[in-house]
């Protein structure tokens, strides 16, 4: 089966703007009024732009992640702008000892890429450790930041924190310096454009940062980096249906690759609360509001839309229409997943194969220009 015309399951709209709350810095607010810029640049010249992102492959993507992140760089490859997929197999023991069967996760991660409407045609999708330049640039943008910077990024503390409660150990160096190994995949693509919630701009600020020091110090007089912009948009945490986040290490997901009967089993079991009728309240129903978000996803409705369609019928009907959403709006996806996983490993590693090509040209032209910059070409 040719690994290059695939498609959406359906068209995806570009994010609504999130209204502002007072809680939000003004950091937020100013990502927020930038990304609503740069979203109408897109519309206009989606060239001007290169998306860097992608996952740890701890497990295969689940509904979270569709409705997080995939969703949205299928968007953007469909809109024209270049996107560029890392599954970061090295990020994978930055706090952990073994890696599990990563061959395995690694290929079920690029099947939910595919099966989402990643086309390898249009995007890049290459492994973490495939990319050698890519890691031997880290070495000099480590001297840009100080460890202090390092340990203040929230993102590091928490993950260093969660860490140490599941395993008792301290925080390793691969996760200490893993703002400054994002700046490296950031960076020697050249990607411009990093998709990003709001929890996470502090932990791009770091490969700003870099980009901008490096400037500073080996390229004055025209800067070589262009400093990555976040791109923020609308997306609320999806529960479990434990109630709480949905998150792997929680084992209370919806995994893209579940059959129509585990999907209705797993919403049959999603916690909601003792009133009857359904409304949109995310601040004191927060489980209701995350059932509504989702079919209403799904539906191509407003979550309180939905609400107004389930009104006194409660919550065993809400979870009906939820469920019936769900499965009517992966259908496409899973059958497209079925029948790329039928063709067996062939399927990812030509898409790897691929994808670790042009990240090679793109990372070691880089690599070549930073050594000559910094006056450390000998030959």
């Amino acid at each position: 089966m040719s690994t290059t015309t695939t498609t959406s399951p359906s068209p995806v709209a570009a994010p609504a703007p999130v209204p502002e709350t007072d809680t939000e810095t003004a950091s937020v607010r100013a990502a927020r009024t930038r990304s609503a810029e740069i979203e109408r640049r897109i519309a206009r010249d989606p060239s001007m732009f290169r998306v860097l992102t992608g996952d740890r492959p701890t497990g295969a993507l689940h509904l979270g992640h569709y409705l997080g992140t995939l969703a949205n760089r299928v968007r953007l490859q469909d809109a024209g702008v270049d996107v560029v997929l890392v599954v970061a197999d090295y990020q994978v023991i930055t706090d952990r000892d073994e890696t599990g069967n990563l061959p395995a996760v690694v290929r079920e991660v690029v099947l939910d890429y595919l099966a989402a409407g990643i086309d390898p045609g249009r995007s890049t999708v290459f492994a973490h450790s495939s990319v050698a330049a890519l890691h031997q640039l880290m070495l000099p943008f480590l001297s840009l930041v100080t460890v202090a910077e390092l340990e203040r990024n929230p993102t590091v503390k928490a993950e260093a924190v969660d860490a140490a409660g599941r395993q008792g150990r301290g925080m390793s160096g691969l996760l200490l310096t893993y703002p400054v190994h994002q700046a490296a995949d950031i960076l020697a693509v050249h990607g411009n454009l990093v998709p990003v919630g709001a929890d996470q701009l502090p932990h791009l600020e770091t490969s700003r940062t870099v980009a901008r020091r490096f400037n500073q110090r080996f390229s004055a007089a025209q800067p070589y980096f262009a400093e990555p912009e976040p791109l923020l948009a609308d997306t609320p945490t999806v529960l479990g249906n434990d109630g709480a986040k949905m998150s792997k290490s929680r084992g209370n997901v919806l995994e893209l690759r579940a059959d129509e009967d585990e999907t209705a089993a797993y919403l049959r079991r999603a916690r909601t609360d003792s009133q009857r009728h359904i409304t949109f309240e995310p601040d004191t129903r927060p489980e209701v509001a995350s059932l509504l978000r989702l079919g209403a996803h799904f539906v191509g409705t407003t979550p309180e839309a939905l609400a107004d369609t389930i009104g006194a019928a409660g919550a065993g009907r809400l979870k009906e229409v939820v469920t019936e959403a769900v499965v009517e709006g992966l259908r496409p996806l899973r059958a497209r997943r079925r029948s790329l996983a039928a063709d067996g490993p062939a399927v990812v590693g030509e898409v790897l194969a691929r994808g670790a090509q042009r990240a090679t040209v793109l990372a070691e032209g880089t690599l070549t220009d930073v050594r000559e910059l910094m006056g450390m070409t000998y030959l």
